[in-house]
């Protein structure tokens, strides 16, 4: 497989191209140079807080099938192993539990601690050397943001550094209030490849075209496009009496009114922050014609307005419609690649260099 070229001068580069979209192959490159790098949700704290809570999960079904445990030792330090038992492969924990002083494999018997380490197993008296460190649980990276809790195979960048720029805009909000409102949570799964539902994303330039009720909320001639090394951010400027964020002195946006922060952290998590709180939206690939999009809503304590919730899922069905479409036109013999406008693509130019640096295994 050729390399993709992405040409950093946005005013020459061209788009992904085509055969990116449609070919089994690049789906399955993008296992091992995205996917096994990436940061992926792992859920929510309030789930675990308890000591001896064990939740069994399985990261990107179908397409990594990497079996994980979150566990809550005796201390409530929360860790995220692999669920893999040592000896012979078998899932350790089979469903979520409470209570539990160990992990114990249903096959013969072997026992680890909470903190992944090897406790006991019979039969193996007589085995030398052992145990040793591989006997152990491998123990995954697991670091939060607020309420949301995160983990990776092999991460790419420390986690601390994919989110600084995010928090640097957005630390005046009371992030630690955000609590999840199940009630406006749900999964959508839309017929596109997953890097097309990402591309929507991170233009407002479909706005006025697809989305009429979010076009009538913001200034459309006050979008702005913001980039930072692991991901960016659009904002939109609230309409007339829209809510919208107070912003304090000295921040970079006082004087403006944010009818929202649209951020970007590669390749797959989109965190909206407005005034009521969070939508995070988790982009996850099925094949290379399917995709599965969470959306979790988390509220600040005291909001004192509706959020809205149908109007996001009404833009939320716009922009599936299109991306459908465009996962249709994309198979055209006639299409290969497309350019980028200069002053409404840049954020989706900083997502297809990105992505092509990861693929073609250099700097990303």
């Amino acid at each position: 497989m050729e390399a993709i070229y992405i040409d950093p001068d946005i005013r020459k580069a061209e788009t992904l191209p085509a055969a990116f979209y449609r070919e089994l192959e690049w789906f399955e490159r993008t296992i091992s140079a995205v996917w096994e790098k990436a940061w992926l949700y792992a859920g929510d704290l309030g789930e675990h807080v308890q000591p001896g809570t064990t939740t069994p999960l399985m990261l990107l079904p179908g397409v990594l099938d990497e079996p994980i445990v979150l566990a809550t030792d005796s201390e409530g330090e929360l860790r995220c192993l692999s669920n893999v038992c040592t000896h012979r492969g078998k899932l350790v924990v089979e469903g979520p539990a409470a209570g539990q002083r160990l992990l114990r494999c249903g096959y013969h018997g072997r026992c680890f601690r909470l903190d992944g380490r090897f406790r006991s197993m019979p039969g193996f008296e007589e085995t030398m050397d052992f145990p040793r460190p591989v006997d152990d649980l491998k123990i995954y990276p697991l670091e939060g943001f607020f309420p949301l809790r995160f983990t990776s195979l092999n991460p790419f960048v420390p986690f601390a550094d994919l989110v600084q720029p995010m928090l640097d805009r957005i630390s005046f909000l009371p992030l630690d209030t955000l609590q999840f409102d199940p009630t406006s949570s749900r999964d959508f799964e839309v017929r596109a490849h997953w890097a097309l539902y990402v591309d929507n994303y991170l233009e407002g330039f479909h706005i006025p075209f697809v989305h009429p009720t979010l076009n009538g909320a913001i200034a459309y001639d006050q979008y702005e496009y913001h980039r930072f090394t692991w991901g960016n951010l659009q904002t939109g400027i609230a309409a007339g009496d829209e809510p919208c964020f107070h912003c304090p002195p000295g921040h970079p946006d006082t004087g403006k009114k944010i009818y929202a922060y649209y951020f970007w952290l590669f390749p797959n998590l989109m965190f909206n922050f407005y005034p009521w709180g969070l939508s995070l939206n988790v982009v996850e690939p099925i094949n290379p014609e399917r995709t599965r999009v969470r959306f979790r809503s988390y509220s600040f304590a005291g909001t004192g307005f509706d959020r809205t919730v149908n109007a996001l899922e009404q833009t939320e069905f716009e922009d599936e419609a299109v991306v459908e479409s465009v996962m249709q036109g994309i198979r055209s013999r006639a299409y290969h690649r497309g350019r980028f406008s200069v002053s409404m693509e840049a954020n989706l130019h900083h997502f297809h260099s990105l992505l092509a640096g990861a693929l073609n295994q250099g700097p990303i």
